[in-house]
């Protein structure tokens, strides 16, 4: 085995006899030290759990009602139906559409907390926070249709925080607004058309958990469609999280930052940050500013707030906060000995911090009534006194600080230099320093000269089944090499910060001569410094909406509908409900999806063939389900030429005929 790839031996695993792999050398370097102490990791807890059933594998398990578990197996007879009749197209497309539901449920409760910090905000009842971006207020009032002429920040403020706050909870049957309003018409006219436009998302979710319960739904297509219009209303969701995110903590641009677990300073009080919200952790940041001579007091030499998962993102792209760690590494970072306080907030939090802080002097926090692990310090969080709870969470790590053991600290010497805040707005600016009339023009035509063979967006999680970190990157390795310009959010762009390909030298490195030509240009253009990445940096991955905005502007510039732009996406190490969600509204805008684990859909053939095919007759997106990184980055390679060629033939021929361009895909 070679180096990189080097693990330490799993305890007792039962299908293999070493741990799951890593390609991150300070999640190694950790890694090698637990195999000695014999302290266990959700890497060895992977291995505990292999073989994994082959029935939940294949989405062939069935627990809906309490007459099962029911395991159903299509080719035995006598086997093939749950005992209440449901063949296994049924309880596949149930499952699944079941997985969706939990995706929009976290990416909209997310939203719904920022809409009501909004309302709050606007009516002087949250006094720690403001409106840090007017001019993106301005922005999202006029794109939902709001009259902004004459009203202050507070006003048109709630008006759009009640605008969001309708679209959970909307009794009529008019689409989202925050849906309606960032598409385009082609894709308003397919959602009509195929009755998938949500009208409000607390009701769709509703819907989907009603539809799919025992004794309803068997129809595996009306049940898929279910599932597409569920993740619509996770796209209404994250879209308004995001916008309003951006209201309240300002919109990001570029920034500096450093990213992997040397970012942990032992002469510092460290405080991660971990989760999604940043309504908690932007006051974190603020909280341990004005305590630095507390900090001093206890011995430090100040306070380093570093971020772990998207709350980590949301922190970098806005502060240049650094970034420790992903999902699958968040126990690193406790293992380094020198982590004073864990807070966290909502969503990707293992329960296995709870327990290894108790090992350590480690203190762990949580913030919020949903989220509660036994053993944390418990602190209720409000947006109103938000700034003094964020002291007192800050204070509980200074004195944590104190209790350390010097001999237990061991943090490994793995950082990159990051440039980040990619906002679709920041994106914009750059590229209206090429050409300031239609800043998007200058994607759309470096793809219509072959410049760049087309966008890829990578967004998702770590997955235990899948070496970690080294789907994304070797994918993203694959696709950079063959010009193709990429964006990332979520744990994929943290892989990507912690590798070191989101720094100007990783363009000299890894990008073909067109990627590389065409990011000098914008480069040169845009004057940020220290250069431009190999790979922008958008967000958290509730922001995964801004790539939505970028291939939306390109379609809107060519005039075509988003199944003939030149855009794909990649979740290489998919874990989450989320990125079930997510995926499923990338495809049903239109976009090939790639996805590098398996969901449970295979054992369906009706299910995987709609997945993977049918979906692109209706929606002109689909799912590539690839578990290699190398035949993955392949076929979407496949999938981005195939399209650039069939955009040019038709831009060519409506030239020479003097017609629109070809609307089928």
């Amino acid at each position: 085995m070679s180096e990189e790839t080097r693990t330490p031996r799993a305890r007792k695993g039962r299908g293999a006899d070493e741990a799951p792999r890593t390609c991150d050398p300070a999640t190694r370097e950790i890694l090698d030290r637990c195999r000695e102490c014999g302290v266990e990791t959700a890497f060895d807890r992977y291995l505990q759990q292999t073989p994994q059933c082959a029935f939940g594998l294949a989405g062939l398990c069935c627990r809906i009602c309490i007459q099962g578990p029911c395991r159903i197996n299509p080719k035995k007879p006598g086997e093939q139906r749950g005992i209440c009749g449901a063949a296994d197209y049924t309880i596949v497309a149930r499952n699944i559409a079941r997985m969706a539901a939990g995706g929009a449920s976290c990416h909209s409760d997310h939203g719904r907390h920022q809409a009501l910090t909004l309302l709050h905000v606007a009516e002087g009842k949250a006094g720690d926070y403001t409106i840090a971006d007017p001019a993106k207020l301005q922005r999202v009032a006029r794109m939902i249709g709001l009259e902004t002429e004459g009203k202050s920040d507070s006003e048109l403020a709630k008006e759009v925080a009640l605008a969001a706050l309708a679209d959970f909870g909307r009794y009529t049957d008019e689409p989202c607004t925050f849906l309606w309003s960032t598409i385009t018409e082609g894709r308003k006219a397919k959602f009509k058309h195929c009755n998938i436009a949500p009208s409000s998302i607390d009701r769709q979710v509703v819907e989907i958990i009603h539809q799919t319960a025992m004794g309803m739904d068997a129809d595996p297509v009306s049940i898929i469609f279910g599932a597409l219009k569920t993740s619509l209303a996770d796209y209404t969701g994250m879209h308004l999280a995001t916008d309003i995110s951006d209201i309240l903590f300002g919109t990001p641009g570029p920034v500096v930052s450093k990213a992997n677990l040397g970012v942990i300073d032992p002469d510092y009080v460290n405080i991660a940050t971990h989760g999604h919200n940043p309504t908690l952790s932007s006051l974190v940041v603020d909280a341990a500013e004005l305590l630095e001579d507390e900090a001093k007091a206890a011995g430090a030499k100040g306070v380093n707030v570093v971020g772990i998962c998207c709350t980590g993102n949301e922190l970098l792209m806005r502060d240049g906060v650094y970034l420790a760690a992903n999902q699958a590494s968040q126990e690193m970072a406790i293992l380094t000995g020198a982590l004073d306080g864990m807070i966290v907030d909502i969503q990707c939090i293992a329960p296995a911090v709870g327990p290894l802080t108790q090992c350590y002097h480690t203190k762990l926090m949580c913030t919020t009534p949903i989220v509660k692990i036994p053993g944390a310090y418990y602190f209720d969080f409000r947006e109103e006194g938000a700034l003094e709870t964020a002291k007192e969470m800050v204070r509980v790590a200074i004195k944590a600080f104190k209790e350390r053991d010097p001999s237990r600290i061991d943090v490994p010497d793995h950082r990159s230099e990051v440039v980040a805040g990619f906002s679709f707005e920041a994106m914009m600016d750059i590229f209206g320093k090429v050409n300031p009339d239609n800043p998007v023009r200058v994607l759309t035509e470096a793809i219509e000269k072959g410049e760049i063979r087309g966008v890829c967006l990578f967004a998702g999680c770590n997955n235990a089944k899948q070496v970690h970190d080294l789907g994304h990157t070797e994918v993203l390795k694959e696709l950079v090499k063959n010009d193709v310009f990429c964006v990332a959010t979520g744990c994929g762009a943290v892989a990507f910060a912690k590798h070191g390909f989101m720094n100007p030298e990783a363009v000299d490195k890894y990008a073909g001569d067109g990627l590389k030509a065409f990011i000098k240009r914008l480069e040169e253009a845009s004057g940020v410094k220290p250069g431009l990445p190999l790979v922008f940096h958008m967000g958290s991955c509730v922001d995964n909406t801004r790539a939505a905005d970028l291939w939306t502007a390109m379609a809107n510039d060519w005039g075509v509908d988003v199944p003939k732009v030149p855009f794909v996406a990649s979740a290489p190490e998919a874990m989450h409900e989320k990125a079930v969600s997510i995926g499923s509204w990338c495809v049903t805008m239109g976009i090939p999806t790639h996805v590098g684990v398996m969901p449970h859909i295979e054992g369906s053939q009706l299910v995987y063939g709609v997945a993977t095919q049918i979906a692109h007759d209706v929606y002109g997106g689909y799912f590539i389900f690839e578990t290699d990184p190398a035949a993955g980055a392949k076929k979407l390679l496949e999938a981005l030429d195939y399209r650039a060629w069939k955009l040019r033939v038709h831009k060519k021929a409506a030239e020479k005929y003097g017609t629109p361009l070809a609307a089928s895909w």
